[in-house]
């Protein structure tokens, strides 16, 4: 897939979708390119690229608050949120071999299941799931489907 640069316009929602989008780019930069602080990538993207023009695209205006609480926020659990993925896994499938790109979608979608009550589950999976469309054409967003809902069993019981 090479540097992680898919526009927003494959999403249907406003500024949150944007934000999800977003914050999924920074985690993915933040997994491969080794030093660099949450905070600043975060910083990075509020400056240069959500709301702004680039190569000729033009990418949404994000939920600048909950962008950035996503990114620092799964940032600082990644530990935590890779223990509910890889559990959510099969043993011949562990998380280091995902994608790095679905790793970030599952750790974005898995923090916001934990931390964002005042989201609905079904709009957290549906909005990931949305997010893997973004930058798969192949069976990804279903496998991020399943395993956002298996986890939001767990996190979130009925």
């Amino acid at each position: 897939m090479g540097e992680q640069t898919v526009k927003n316009r494959n999403l249907k929602g406003g500024a949150r979708s944007a934000a999800r989008l977003g914050a999924v780019q920074a985690l993915y930069q933040l997994e491969v390119a080794d030093g660099s602080s949450p905070e600043a990538v975060a910083q990075e993207f509020l400056d240069h690229r959500l709301g702004k023009e680039i190569e000729g695209a033009r990418y949404a205006k994000a939920d600048r608050d909950f962008f950035r609480d996503l990114v620092i926020g799964a940032s600082a659990e990644r530990p935590t949120l890779d223990g509910y993925i890889a559990h959510a896994l099969v043993k011949e499938w562990p998380l280091d071999r995902l994608e790095t790109i679905v790793r970030a979608i599952l750790r974005a979608g898995v923090y916001e299941l934990r931390h964002r009550p005042d989201v609905p589950t079904n709009t957290i999976i549906n909005e990931y799931v949305d997010v893997a469309h973004a930058f798969y054409q192949d069976d990804a967003p279903r496998f991020v489907n399943g395993v956002l809902d298996r986890l939001a069993k767990e996190i979130r019981p009925s």
